[in-house]
């Protein structure tokens, strides 16, 4: 994305004479989550005089007089002396103008009061008053505030005040669109309004002077101040968004302006130049050494792996040399020097009390650095020659880098085995509270407003606010809110949606495989259909390239399928197709093309694509709710990649060929995929032993790496073998029947639902059967019977739970019939 002080910083207004153009952008140190967000420009100065002329003069008595012709509020004598009360403390500060006595009295500095603390102790209506007066003050531009004395007040209505005292046709303009917004809820257009008002009374200019940049100028003051509350009860989200995406529906902004206001921010990747830049780098001759060197790496790495290595060597490499000798001059380490450095390395920067656990990236990085020079040079000696010195990382400093890999594969093992026996839980709990939470929301929904309501034996209550009843009337399907028998107020709309984006997530993941990044990028192209030659049709999921930039496709289990389904019936509820989004990665610091992705949801007045971290807090806040029930969930948590692991371990463990395994989660060797499985080590290395020696006795070692089509042949036919009287057995592909057909007690058996009637004739027969021995005293036989009904009502009940799921049309494209073509 270009650089908006380029592209951007001339303005044309629409019916305007002269040209408006803004300051540049003041460079703003990088923060710890904002490295690629602009800095905001300077406040635009003030061109707007105010509909009654300029009034930062005016005497107290001409400013009531107009208040009282023009404004005519309610209670109108009242509101008069609240007006008198403020601009006569006002006037006892220094000052010509109503604007130098406003700053005098500190109302405008960061963190100012609010002009109620003018009132008397308990006199309620003379904070209202104040409020009013203020209100009329900045909508006649008497006074024209900073964002900070603007947002420290709580107005009860500014913009419809603002619009009626100024009568511009393009401040209604802009209300129309924004009640016409179908996607924003009624507190969204109320942000919207408010949000674009106050960046004009902040700024002192119309509607027609509002640029991208005074707009994103607002927004990043608010950041600053943390007035922007987010939905996880934090500060520090971006105003403004809303108001954004109307005035780029209305074209008020010029042609090329990003349709949201986050588009219009990140800059994207940086170059390598101001990768290297970032640190502080005296030697000019090794920085661009650096730079020429991350540039010819740069082909050959994504830009996250490009990012990490100009760190190691601009920062934890050169950087620390010549904080520990300033007058380094070449790449000539000596060994004193470079054992200081190996002690500054030890430690995190900003931490410098703790320790890293691996340094051994560093080093290698530095000493691929040395290599390469010396490689490069013997090619290009009139560019790298003169660099090439000896490498101070030598061999014994990297000794047991093999032993410290296989402690990182010991601890996630670990983590494997802590968290694979409760994941069933984890599992339940989020699939029941979402079932539970839909419930409530369909209770909800049939009672009126303030009305009581039981559900699952608890008492419920609507709510019945001045804000619900205004819902109520102006939104077609206004969120549901009730009071649980705690006292508490639930949101319960909002509640549903997030309960059910953390099972889709969680159903995704554990059936998938799938890393995170993966996740959110799946879209509705994603779901493919493959017919085999007897007509069976599966249905794939296409898995986008992302780490490995390798395209693979996974056959959909059951449960897969039915997680993919209910987030497309969800999306295509209102008989709409999926909306088609721009994904901002947050690693590859680029925009995708516009796509419908399945995770997508609206956030607030932003509908966008899910990030990978909101994945990660989801899975967070599940497994603390689950600690207050199961002691074991205490101090653990669930990560995106722990899902993949468990996923690894299951599927090996199943019997399923590991260069198979391998295929499906993208692992591009078999060791990557092996590490995966190392909770079970002894049997993962057995069986990939015995299938290797197989192999090699009967194909040359260049069959190795790819599934041959013989291989995927036998691998179809074996979910034919499968077929059995009552559904599928899902038995691990190779393996016979290990249960003698017992089918009704395996747990392989996936019952057919359409086969419950055939269920029902079994259990008369055992009941029958139960009788019978009973009455002959076959005691053995009775205990046999009763175990065998115990398996046959679970498979009962979750025939029933597949038959009860709708069937969900995917929009997939089918081919025309031979005679339309």
């Amino acid at each position: 994305m270009a650089d908006i002080t380029t592209t951007q910083d001339t303005y044309t207004s629409r019916n305007r004479r002269t040209n408006y153009r803004e300051e540049p952008f003041i460079p703003a140190p990088a923060s710890r989550f904002d490295t690629s967000i602009k800095a905001a420009p300077a406040p635009p100065p003030k061109t707007h005089p105010g509909p009654f002329g300029d009034l930062s003069r005016a005497p107290i008595t001409e400013i009531c007089r107009l208040v009282q012709r023009d404004v005519r509020p309610p209670n109108c004598r009242s509101h008069l002396r609240g007006l008198e009360r403020l601009l006569g403390h006002l006037k006892q500060h220094p000052g010509d103008t109503w604007q130098e006595r406003w700053q005098a009295a500190g109302f405008d500095a960061d963190h100012a009061p609010s002009v109620t603390v003018l009132a008397h102790e308990g006199d309620r209506y003379g904070r209202s008053y104040l409020i009013s007066a203020l209100k009329w003050l900045f909508c006649l531009r008497v006074i024209q505030p900073s964002v900070a004395g603007l947002r420290a007040n709580r107005f009860g209505d500014y913009p419809g005040p603002f619009r009626k005292i100024h009568n511009d046709r393009y401040l209604d303009e802009f209300f129309k669109a924004v009640d016409a917004t179908k996607h924003f809820r009624d507190v969204h257009k109320a942000k919207a309004r408010f949000d674009t008002v106050a960046a004009l009374t902040t700024q002192g200019i119309a509607l027609e002077d509002l640029t991208p940049s005074a707009l994103l100028h607002y927004s990043v003051e608010c950041r600053r101040l943390g007035v922007v509350p987010s939905s996880t009860g934090q500060t520090g989200r971006f105003a403004a968004l809303g108001a954004w995406q109307v005035l780029h529906a209305i074209e008020h902004f010029p042609p090329g302006t990003p349709p949201t206001l986050r588009a219009f921010i990140y800059t994207g990747q940086r170059t390598v130049t101001q990768l290297v830049d970032r640190y502080s780098i005296s030697h000019q001759g090794v920085r661009q050494l650096l730079i020429d060197y991350l540039t010819r790496r740069q082909t050959e790495m994504d830009y996250v792996s490009l990012e990490g290595l100009s760190r190691r060597l601009a920062s934890q490499f050169w950087a620390k040399i010549e904080k520990i000798n300033p007058g380094q001059q070449d790449l000539v380490i000596s060994p004193g020097l470079y054992d200081q450095w190996r002690a500054e390395i030890q430690v995190w920067d900003k931490h410098p009390t703790k320790q890293r656990k691996d340094t051994s990236t560093i080093l290698l990085a530095v000493r691929a650095f040395y290599m390469d020079l010396h490689s490069w040079s013997v090619g290009e000696p009139e560019q790298w020659a003169q660099w090439v010195a000896p490498c101070p990382v030598r061999r014994r400093d990297l000794k047991g880098f093999g032993k410290r890999k296989r402690e990182v594969n010991q601890r996630m093992a670990e983590r494997v085995r802590a968290r694979q026996p409760l994941l069933p839980a984890l599992s339940a709990h989020i699939e029941s509270r979402h079932e539970y939470l839909v419930g409530l929301l369909d209770a909800a929904r049939q009672v009126v407003l303030g009305e009581p309501f039981t559900f699952q034996g608890s008492t419920y209550h609507r709510t019945n606010s001045w804000r619900d009843r205004q819902r109520e009337r102006k939104e077609a399907n206004p969120p549901v809110r009730v009071i649980d028998p705690d006292g508490e107020t639930i949101d319960v709309t909002a509640a549903e949606e997030t309960a059910f984006w953390e099972w889709a997530q969680v159903e995704v993941m554990r059936h998938s495989g799938i890393r995170v990044e993966e996740l959110v990028e799946l879209t509705h192209l994603s779901i493919r259909q493959y017919q085999r030659p007897n007509g069976e049709v599966i249905a794939l999921l296409v898995v986008a390239p992302s780490k490995s930039e390798r395209e693979r496709v996974i056959p959909m289990s059951a449960d897969l399928f039915h997680a993919i389904a209910q987030i497309i019936r969800r999306h295509t509820a209102d008989g709409q197709p999926i909306r088609v989004l721009s994904r901002y990665d947050p690693y590859e610091k680029t925009w995708s093309e516009p796509m419908p992705f399945l995770f997508q949801r609206q956030m607030g007045t932003l509908h966008g694509v899910m990030a990978p971290t909101t994945v990660l807090h989801m899975l967070a806040r599940s497994c603390e709710e689950l600690a207050d029930a199961n002691p074991a969930f205490e101090d653990l948590t669930f990560t995106p990649h722990d899902f993949r692991r468990l996923f690894a371990t299951d599927v090996i463990n199943g019997g399923l060929p590991i260069h198979i395994g391998a295929a499906l989660l993208g692992h591009l060797s078999l060791q990557t995929l092996q590490g995966y499985v190392a909770v079970f080590a002894e049997d993962v290395v057995a069986h990939y032993q015995k299938f290797l020696n197989h192999r090699r006795s009967l194909r040359p070692a260049e069959e190795y790496v790819e599934v041959t089509s013989e291989e995927w042949a036998d691998f179809e036919e074996h979910f034919d073998k499968r077929k059995v009287e009552l559904g599928n057995c899902a038995r691990p592909y190779g393996t016979p029947c290990s249960h003698e057909h017992a089918c009704i007690r395996c747990p392989m058996l996936q019952v057919n639902p359409k086969m419950l009637p055939r269920l029902a004739e079994i259990e008369k027969d055992l009941l029958m059967r139960r009788k019978r021995a009973e009455e002959e005293h076959w005691f053995g036989e009775v205990e046999g019977i009763d175990t065998t009904l115990t398996f046959l009502r679970a498979k009962q009940a979750e025939a029933a739970r597949l038959l009860q799921r709708p069937v969900i049309d995917l929009g997939l494209p089918t081919p025309r019939p031979e005679e339309d073509k």
